[in-house]
C-alpha cells in the first residue's frame, strides 16, 4: 500500500503539553521524535498513537472520534486509540502505540511502541469450534485477504488456504483506474502484503489457480489443475467480471477492459504509443479511466447513453459537476448516444458518428461472478443469498465482496460492488466462520477520483426520491443528502471530509437530527 509521512505540524509532544490542551472526547496533534502523533483524552486516560493512516497516509488528526476509535477522514478506516490497531478496512495495517507519562498536570510522549503488521492486539475468539480446522477461501482479492488476515488475527490456528485465478496477489484493485493508471502511483504500492508476509502467518497462498467444482456434501475445492482442498469452513470470494460489449469489432487487439491488474499493466502498455482513445461507459471504472489516460496525455472521449454521468447514484447536479470536472481538464464526452461498431482506429455511433480511437477502454459494468455458487446448489438471486452472518443457504458456507446479497437496514436485500465493504465483509466473515455471531451492519462507503477531486459516499440508496445539497457543489464544497422512503439514507461529500464521517456515524446511530443538519447552512 502507499505510505508516506505527514508534515510535522502541532507541538512537540515529547517536551510536554498540558492536560488541559487535549479536549475530553477530542484530540490532539503534534509530534515525538520526529513523527507525527495523535493525543486524545477521555476523562483523566490519555491514549497516544500515530497520526498518519497505514492505508494512504490519511491525516488522522482531522478524523473523527467515535468512543475510543478514530476513523480516517479519507477512506474512513478506523483504529484503537488504546492500542493502534487496524479496526476496519480500508487500513489493515495498525499505527503505532506510543508511551505517555503524567507529569503533575503535563503530559509527555516518550517512547514509540511499533507493532508488527499482521500482529494484533485483539482477543482471539473463544467461541472457535474445535472441528474448525481447515479454512478454504475461493478468491484472493480484497475480501478474500482481509478474511485470511483477520482468521490469524482472531487466534485462529488451524490452515487457511486461499485460492485464487489471478496470477497476482492481493493488492489494491482501486488504484487500476486510479492513481496507477494514471502512472502516479508506483506498482510496488499496491500489493497489501509482501509474499514473506502470507508465510509468515502460515497462509497458504496459490494464484493462477482457478476452482473446477466445489463438493459441498465432501466439503472438497477442486482445482482445474486437479488439485483438491478440504475444508471445514468455506468463503465464496469470486468478485465479479466486467460486462463484455457485443458489437462488431469488440473482440480486437486495442479494446480493453479493466479489471485486473493485467488488464491495467495492457492499457498502460497501449497508451504509451496512442494519442486518441474512446471510453465506453460513465461508471466509475470509465470515467476514472478517462481521468487517468487523460493525464497521460491522450485525447480521451466517453460514449455513454445518459445524458448525466451517475445521475442515478449522485443526482443530475452532482453528476453534472463531475462532468465539468472532466470537460475542464479537456475529456470530450459523447452523450446519450451507443456504439455501433468498433473499427481498427474508429468507433462508430449509432447516429454515424464516428470517434478516432487508437484504443478503446469499456466500462459498462460487471456481473457478480456465481458460476461456483450456482454449481454448488446455493440459493442466489442477484447474487449469493446471505443471512446477516454472511452465511450461506448452505451452513459453513460465507460469501463476501461483490458476489454478496445481503440484509441491509432498510430491510431490503442489497449487493455492493465497491472495495471496502469486500474487505469489511471479509473481516466479518472470517471472524463468523470461528464462531462470532457478529451481524455486518456496516454502512457502505466508497470513494471515486476525478483528477484531483474525491468524491465520497455512504449509504446506500437504490433508488433517489429527493436531494438536498449542503454547501456548492460548483465550488467543490458540498455535502448531499438522499432520500428514500421518506427517510435520509445515503450521503455524498465533495470538499467536506469530516462531514461525510459524521454522515456515516449519523446512518450507524440512525440519527435523523444529526443528518439534517450536515445540509443546513
Amino acid at each position: 500500500m502507499m505510505s508516506g509521512e505527514q508534515e510535522l505540524k502541532g507541538p512537540d509532544l515529547a517536551s510536554g503539553v498540558s492536560i488541559s490542551s487535549i479536549p475530553d472526547g477530542g484530540m490532539l496533534v503534534g509530534h515525538a521524535l520526529g513523527q507525527a502523533v495523535l493525543l486524545s483524552r477521555s476523562g483523566s486516560e490519555i491514549f497516544a498513537i500515530g497520526a498518519t493512516c497505514t492505508h494512504y497516509s490519511g491525516p488522522l488528526g482531522e478524523g473523527l472520534i467515535v468512543g475510543d476509535t478514530v476513523r480516517c477522514p479519507w477512506h474512513h478506516a478506523c483504529f484503537s486509540l488504546r492500542t493502534g490497531e487496524a479496526l476496519k478496512a480500508p487500513a489493515l495495517s495498525p499505527v503505532s502505540r506510543w508511551e505517555v507519562e503524567h507529569r503533575g498536570d503535563m503530559v509527555f510522549v516518550t517512547k514509540e511502541i511499533k507493532i508488527a503488521d499482521g500482529s494484533t492486539s485483539m482477543k482471539p475468539l473463544s467461541t472457535i469450534p474445535e472441528n474448525v480446522k481447515r479454512v478454504v477461501i475461493v478468491g484472493a482479492a480484497v475480501a478474500g485477504n482481509a478474511a485470511a488476515e483477520m482468521l490469524r488475527r482472531k487466534g485462529f490456528p488451524g490452515s487457511i488456504v486461499m485460492l485464487g485465478a489471478d496470477p497476482s496477489g492481493p493488492y489494491d484493485r482501486p488504484n487500476l483506474s486510479k492513481d496507477y493508471l494514471a502512472g502516479t502511483a508506483e506498482e510496488s504500492w499496491l500489493p497489501f502484503h509482501s509474499a514473506n508476509f502470507y508465510k509468515r502467518h502460515d497462509i497458504e497462498l496459490l494464484t493462477s489457480s482457478r476452482v473446477r467444482e466445489i463438493d459441498v456434501e465432501a466439503r472438497r475445492a477442486t482445482l482445474e489443475s486437479g488439485d483438491a482442498h478440504d475444508y471445514d469452513r468455506l468463503l465464496l470470494a469470486t468478485g465479479a467480471d466486467p460486462i463484455r460489449l457485443s458489437v462488431p469489432g469488440a473482440d480486437q487487439k486495442h479494446v480493453f477492459y479493466l479489471r485486473t491488474l493485467a488488464d491495467s499493466q495492457a492499457i498502460i502498455a497501449a497508451a504509451g504509443a496512442a494519442k486518441r482513445v474512446v471510453v465506453i461507459g460513465a461508471s466509475f471504472i470509465g470515467l476514472e479511466a478517462a481521468a487517468s489516460l487523460r493525464t497521460r496525455g491522450l485525447d480521451v472521449n466517453v460514449v455513454a447513453p445518459d445524458a448525466v454521468p451517475f445521475v442515478k447514484v449522485f443526482g443530475a447536479e452532482l453528476g453534472a459537476h463531475i462532468k465539468s470536472l472532466h470537460e475542464s481538464k479537456g475529456v470530450k464526452f459523447s452523450l446519450e448516444k451507443s456504439v455501433a461498431a468498433i473499427g481498427a482506429s474508429d468507433v462508430t455511433l449509432d447516429d454515424g458518428t464516428k470517434l478516432p480511437a487508437d484504443i478503446v477502454v469499456v466500462g459498462i459494468g460487471v456481473r457478480p461472478a456465481l458460476d461456483l455458487a450456482k454449481q454448488m446448489g446455493l440459493a442466489v438471486d442477484n447474487g449469493v443469498v446471505v443471512d446477516e452472518m454472511l452465511e450461506s443457504s448452505v451452513p459453513g458456507i460465507f460469501a463476501a465482496g461483490d458476489i454478496a446479497s445481503f440484509p441491509y437496514r432498510a430491510g431490503d436485500r442489497i449487493r455492493v460492488e465497491h472495495f471496502v465493504v469486500a474487505e469489511r465483509q471479509g473481516q466479518y466473515a472470517a471472524r463468523n466462520m470461528l464462531g462470532a455471531r457478529e451481524a455486518y451492519d456496516d454502512i457502505p462507503f466508497f470513494w471515486s477520483v476525478h483528477f484531483d477531486k474525491e468524491i465520497r459516499y455512504v449509504g446506500h440508496a437504490s433508488k433517489i426520491e429527493s436531494i438536498a445539497v449542503g454547501g456548492d457543489i460548483a465550488k467543490n464544497d458540498a455535502i448531499v443528502a438522499y432520500t428514500e422512503k421518506g427517510k435520509t439514507v445515503a450521503f455524498a461529500s465533495i470538499g467536506r471530509d469530516l462531514a461525510c464521517l459524521e454522515a456515516e456515524r449519523a446512518l450507524e446511530i440512525d440519527d435523523a437530527k444529526a443528518m439534517k443538519e450536515l445540509t443546513v447552512e
